[in-house]
């Protein structure tokens, strides 16, 4: 099969099921901003030393190419049949949370996204995160959504805090310190 197919030519695609719409369209928007999230996860991952760590988020990334998969899907009966998000993976990146948030030091200013190439990498994530959450709302603004996409608008926020988490838990772990924001800065 050529990865080619020209179909696109015409600054159209097509959506899970054979929909032809703009490349322009909120639902190819969202469902991009969730592949971008996947690949800056990817390369946070192939940054990961810990095991266990490295293993939920490949786990994260199997479930954002699921949603991603709902989002590009428009026929209800055929989300029926892709993989569902589940409420008890939201609840499993929130006792990931709190696992990680017992070992770090109580957040006293605010810190900038940066001190070590890894840690970089998860406040990337998380800010595409967020930029994913959005797209998803204003799909929602503009098109009836079903209950697997209101599940991923919760599943993005959650892990948008769990990369922040992340983010501070490899600062600990890589023993840098977190870069605190100094509002009278000037150059």
């Amino acid at each position: 099969m050529k990865i080619y197919t020209k179909t696109g030519d015409d600054g159209t695609t097509a959506l899970f099921g054979g929909e032809r719409v703009g490349k322009d369209d909120l639902r190819v928007e969202a469902y991009g901003n969730i592949d971008e999230l996947n690949s800056f996860l990817g390369a946070l991952v192939d940054r990961l030393e810990d095991g266990e760590i490295k293993t939920f988020n490949q786990k994260l990334q199997h479930i954002l190419f699921n949603i991603g998969s709902v989002i590009a899907t428009v026929d209800e009966r055929m989300i029926s049949k892709l993989p569902q998000i589940l409420v008890s993976d939201i609840k499993k990146i929130e006792s990931e949370i709190d696992r990680y948030t017992i070992d770090l030091p109580p957040m006293t200013h605010f810190i900038l996204p940066s001190g070590h190439v890894q840690v970089s990498h998860a406040h990337i994530c998380r800010v595409i995160a967020r930029r994913a959450e959005r797209g998803l709302v204003r799909l929602s603004h503009h098109t009836e959504i079903n209950e697997q996409v209101k599940l991923s608008v919760q599943f993005l926020n959650r892990i948008s805090d769990y990369f922040f988490v992340l983010a501070r838990k490899l600062t600990a772990e890589n023993r840098v310190e977190e870069v605190i924001w100094k509002k009278e800065t000037t150059l």
